[in-house]
């Protein structure tokens, strides 16, 4: 009797604080994926058959042909693909509902807050035409205020939402890494320093950081863990 083979989840990709989130849950899961380049700098994410699987024209985008009852799902937006992976594999979200929402909480924060702020931040510091003081200003000081709030929390605890590593680590942590690109001194910050250094100690984490698509490469590799 043959093994059963899982198919792999399509990713649709590129090297981004959001796409680093998809790519490391794959990795810590290890579930089997191919890699899909969406080439960003080329325009590619505004292709229709991209498009076709992420309405607002954004990366990441996980395609699972083994979803929910066993009939493919797509899913975009990168802490619902993390959520949905984690739901799927019973791995790095907490099933006690007051870790849960724990974890849903920190996961929020980095939507609504992290994410968006240090996006802006580097937009203005390293991406805008125009250097306009006051944005870059008004940015870095509010990355500032973030970058406390998280010391605050890895003070009280190993990890972002308690003692164990979870998803909430996992979207937070490739915002954190690029703190020099936000003109942050970590220095000020060594609960996030000391965080930082021991979520990039793990190897999902750096086989996930380490993902790299070649923009010129057709078909898409396949890449499994």
């Amino acid at each position: 009797m043959s093994a059963v083979t899982t198919p792999p989840i399509d990713l649709y990709y590129w090297t981004t604080p959001n796409g680093w989130k998809a790519s490391i849950m794959l990795e810590e899961c290890a579930l089997p994926y191919r890699m899909v380049p969406i080439n960003i700098g080329k325009g590619a994410q505004t292709a229709p058959d991209f498009l076709a699987v992420s309405p607002h024209g954004k990366i990441p985008v996980i395609v699972d042909p083994d979803g929910p009852g066993g009939t493919p799902i797509t899913v975009f937006e990168s802490n619902a693909i993390l959520q949905y992976l984690a739901r799927k594999t019973g791995l790095f979200y907490p099933a006690e509902e007051r870790a849960r929402i724990t974890v849903d909480i920190w996961l929020f924060w980095q939507a609504a807050n992290f994410g968006p702020t240090l996006g802006q931040t580097h937009h203005f510091r390293i991406y805008a035409s125009e250097k306009i003081p006051y944005a870059i200003e008004r940015f870095t000081a509010a990355t500032t205020k973030l970058y406390a709030t998280l010391d605050a929390q890895l003070g009280r605890h190993a990890c972002v939402a308690g003692d164990e590593y979870t998803i909430a680590d996992m979207a937070i942590l490739p915002w954190a890494k690029l703190w020099e690109r936000q003109g942050q001194d970590i220095a000020a910050f060594p609960n996030v320093a000391a965080w930082i250094d021991r979520m990039k100690a793990r190897p999902g984490v750096q086989r996930g950081f380490r993902l790299k698509p070649d923009p010129e490469e057709a078909p898409p590799g396949r890449r499994e863990p």
